[in-house]
């Protein structure tokens, strides 16, 4: 999964725009938008963060800036240290796959942030936030939690393609991957109506405001 080989199968899958959130860190965004920027492929730097109550959370931004910023507030509330023996390397490259190096916090942990202080601080730093695949049991917030706190204020919620219908959601839904290997890579996706690829866009089409839409395939 190094840069150069999502960005291809993203582009064989026929994808234009792709967000890259790997668990709890960012360290490898900017090495794949600059990756993308090469083979004319938008990406969105992005963040996919485990809440207290081991929900995950995808935070999407609209620059490295900003998500490095919410990096660097994960970090603060991230505790143990990798143990490469057991979870595997966490390998830090640049965007022509060359290893910089590895990161040493556990990033499969959960966070100190509770799920309402999550969805704040990707506000803060500017980004839209998304429930994760909210009909999965694990990680999922209504297998977690079984419900959504009344006022929580997300920005859409993703649910998995098996999930037979979109009906009943009082927010946005999405549709992603959620790849975790290159042949999961556009197996599924959502089409939006744009302007541009590009965060500002996208949360336009979320409010379904100005034209921009989610167009149902």
């Amino acid at each position: 999964m190094v840069p150069t080989a999502i960005v291809r199968a993203a582009k064989q899958s026929g994808l234009d725009v792709i967000g890259i959130c790997d668990h709890n860190s960012a360290e490898n965004v900017t090495a794949v938008v600059r990756a993308g920027c090469r083979e004319d492929l938008v990406t969105i730097p992005g963040m996919e963060i485990t809440s207290r109550e081991e929900v995950h959370i995808l935070g999407l931004f609209p620059d490295h800036e900003q998500v490095l910023r919410m990096q660097d507030l994960v970090y603060a509330h991230l505790a143990g240290e990798n143990q490469e023996d057991l979870f595997g390397p966490q390998t830090v490259v640049d965007e022509y796959d060359t290893v910089l190096g590895s990161t040493a916090k556990l990033l499969i942990g959960a966070t100190s942030f509770t799920l309402e202080e999550t969805v704040s601080a990707i506000h803060d730093c500017g980004g839209l936030a998304i429930a994760s695949h909210i009909d999965r049991e694990r990680f999922g917030i209504l297998g977690q939690l079984g419900f959504i706190p009344k006022g929580l204020p997300l920005d859409a919620v993703e649910m998995s393609p098996r999930c037979a219908t979109d009906a009943g959601s009082r927010f946005p839904v999405v549709h992603f991957s959620d790849a975790h290997s290159l042949n999961q890579i556009g197996s599924s996706f959502t089409c939006f109506l744009l302007e541009e690829g590009t965060l500002k866009e996208i949360a336009k089409a979320l409010a379904n405001d100005g034209g921009r839409r989610i167009v149902r395939t």
